[in-house]
């Protein structure tokens, strides 16, 4: 059976009775809307695919880690800590030999996605490997089956795959945690220096576009955030949730198609609208509650 109800597992658009006509023009490999207080899918196209996630597997990471490194945490970084990052890894600009607290090194993680805040953390964790481990046993608890953890930081790696619909779980997840949901709402920041500023800190802003408005893309109103990601292999995966009129809705959206610099932006978009104009009138086509009865097709 498939998890969350089994019209998530038909291939194609999915909408249920009552539901506004889709935004045109979706090119995304896999995309999903839910209602993240009632846990109702209320739209969806192949959500179960399994994908390169990029970094928004980070959004696992940090509902995995937080709770063992919070913000208060302090730590020496040591050079073998940063090895094993991938090629052309996007990084904050972490000193080895420098002390960090741990609310820098996840501002680090959530707006600069920076691979090499993410593999400290991990060693604070107790190391990537057990990192590693540790997040697949995490995703397994929040029933995303569609999900095989390889790297931490979600640098491709082989047999790395996600799903929109796991990538909503570990939004949803992470946003009952209050830090998570300070970090990832964060337009920009002050990070620590190093011998390149001579000590002084440096500012830092959201790669997340919908959030910070950087490259020409708008801010979207009433935006909590979420995590963004880009590599060669998954393209750009995006997830996020926004609030209006009392209720939240979660938008993934996985590889569009149509090669504009924005296009993963302006989907997210038009699915957010189009959440909040279909939630209270769209029959659900499932479910991000796995144990609770899945509607009815």
């Amino acid at each position: 059976s498939t998890v969350g109800g089994e019209q998530l597992g038909l291939p194609g658009p999915q909408t249920g009775e009552g539901a506004p006509a889709l935004p045109r023009d979706l090119s995304a490999l896999s995309w999903m809307v839910s209602d993240a207080d009632t846990g109702q899918v209320l739209a969806a196209s192949n959500a179960h695919w399994p994908l390169p996630p990029a970094s928004t597997l980070k959004m696992l990471f940090a509902d995995t880690v937080l709770p063992t490194v919070p913000g208060t945490a302090s730590h020496k970084v040591e050079p073998a800590e940063l090895d094993g990052m991938g090629g052309g890894s996007s990084a904050v600009g972490i000193v080895p030999g420098q002390t960090y607290q741990g609310a820098d090194l996840w501002r680090g993680v959530f707006l600069r996605s920076g691979n090499d805040a993410v593999h400290v953390l991990a060693s604070m964790n107790g190391g990537v490997p057990k990192t590693v481990s540790d997040m697949q046993t995490r995703a397994e608890a929040l029933g995303a089956k569609d999900t095989h953890v390889r790297s931490p930081d979600g640098y491709d790696a082989e047999g790395q795959v996600s799903s929109a619909y796991d990538l909503t779980l570990f939004l949803r997840s992470g946003l009952r945690n209050k830090d998570f949901k300070e970090y990832c709402s964060t337009a920009d920041a002050k990070f620590p220096g190093g011998p390149n500023t001579k000590g002084k800190p440096f500012g830092i802003s959201n790669t997340n576009r919908m959030l910070s408005g950087t490259g020409g893309v708008p801010k979207y109103p009433g935006l909590i955030g979420g995590k963004n990601g880009y590599t060669t292999h998954a393209g750009n995966t995006l997830a996020e949730a926004a609030t209006r009129d009392g209720h939240t809705i979660l938008v993934t959206v996985m590889n569009p198609q149509e090669n504009k610099h924005d296009k993963v932006y302006t989907e997210t978009r038009a699915l957010l609208d189009w959440g909040f104009a279909a939630v209270g009138r769209a029959k659900p086509v499932g479910t991000l509650d796995p144990a609770k009865p899945s509607p009815t097709t």
